[in-house]
């Protein structure tokens, strides 16, 4: 199998999610990714937590199926190591805090001015211009500048996600580009610079309640898990302590869900309830109705009368129940890979190509690639030892 990115090279100077999100996935669809880390303690995601067999759960989520080179590019030796892996690569990515590849003489105009093919990719917080330029950014506080906290949580109190989606948005958009960037050179010959935020990625996510608040003078409010502007659509609790999330769209699926669901046809033409608005305007009292149904009911009986009716639903499953989910198991979603902590499971990738078959390797001990790379690059054994010995590198 030739998968679509067999023969790019990425070189990957990244750290934490953002970056190596990406450049996964770049595995995953037959890219070579050499990740560079810094001796000793490797990317900072490395140290986060020891669940996953004495593993990071963050870092064995998003850098399986790449080689790790532990080099300390501060290093006066590292330079030529950096020209070297450069002069073979298609893409280079980096993540770094701003201003840093520059000073180490890895910014887009130095690269892209030696390797005009180069689709050079660099991640930030904010973008390399405009007043949050030199700022710093992680995921909750970019999340808190993009406003999503701002709508998200309770009327009580705001609430972050409960996953990275600001270094997801980043990552994805930085993925998509690179691929459009990949794409063009094939045609035109020529490279790219490319300039991911993860400001201005969670700033298109939050298209909707900006579109609203600027638009519609207020802010949508925060709900909790319910909508902010459509009812009824959230969670109910039935009367065995189960809660039921359902989703009503429109008019005639309200109609539908009176009539079959909670068996009040009547309540479809209640000018309190009859379009979306009212309901809006009266959700308390649509909610009242609805629960008043739901009380003396099983969550698996609520159930079957949505799927009777056709109305959307879901369980609130934890993380084990999503784990041993069955649509997962049907699908065939679950491999194994390899890890310096032994086997683990993994999530094959969404990408669902015909005839494609993703990139599922190891997640790479820190430094396990190292001489290999520079074996390749034309390093001896022995000039190799001397660059341990002085601490430029590390690895087995």
């Amino acid at each position: 199998m030739i998968r679509p990115l067999e023969g790019v090279t990425v070189v990957a100077l990244e750290q934490v999610i953002a970056g190596p999100f990406c450049t996964r996935q770049l595995a995953e669809l037959g890219a070579r990714v050499i990740k560079i880390e810094r001796p000793g303690g490797g990317d900072a995601a490395r140290g986060y937590d020891q669940t996953v067999q004495g593993l990071s759960s963050h870092f064995v989520w998003v850098n399986r199926s790449k080689e790790s080179l532990a080099l300390d590019v501060k290093h006066p030796d590292a330079q030529p190591i950096l020209d070297a892996l450069l002069a073979r690569a298609d893409v280079f990515l980096q993540n770094l805090a701003p201003g840093a590849v520059e000073r180490l003489g890895l910014g887009a105009a130095a690269l892209r001015a030696k390797h005009p093919r180069l689709v050079w990719c660099g991640i930030s917080g904010y973008g390399p211009a405009g007043p949050y330029a030199t700022k710093k950014a992680y995921d909750l506080l970019v999340q808190c500048e993009a406003g999503l906290l701002s709508v998200t949580g309770t009327e009580d109190a705001p609430a972050k996600a409960g996953i990275p989606v600001a270094d997801i948005a980043a990552g994805m958009y930085a993925l998509t580009s690179i691929l459009a960037a990949l794409l063009r050179r094939a045609t035109r010959g020529e490279g790219a610079t490319l300039d991911i935020t993860m400001f201005e990625a969670l700033g298109e996510w939050m298209g909707f309640p900006a579109y609203f608040a600027h638009y519609g003078g207020t802010p949508p409010p925060r709900r909790g898990a319910y909508h902010a502007t459509i009812v009824p659509y959230g969670p109910f609790k039935a009367g065995d302590g189960g809660t039921v999330f359902l989703s009503i769209q429109n008019d005639r699926e309200f109609a539908r869900f009176c009539d079959v669901v909670l068996q009040k046809p009547g309540l479809a033409t209640d000018p309190r309830f009859a379009t979306g608005p009212a309901r809006y305007a009266n959700r308390d009292a649509t909610h009242a109705e609805i629960e008043s149904v739901f009380s003396v009911m099983t969550s698996m009986e609520v159930i079957a009368r949505l799927e009777q009716a056709g109305i959307a639903n879901a369980r609130l499953n934890d993380m084990d129940e999503f784990w041993a989910h069955p649509q997962l198991a049907a699908r065939d979603r679950w491999t194994k890979i390899g890890s310096p902590g032994g086997e683990i499971d993994a999530l094959r990738p969404p990408f669902n190509l015909s005839d494609f078959e993703p990139r599922m390797s190891a997640v790479p001990a820190l430094g396990e690639h190292t001489r290999a790379i520079l074996g390749e690059l034309g390093y001896s054994h022995d000039a190799i030892e001397r660059l341990a010995a002085a601490g430029t590198v590390a690895g087995a």
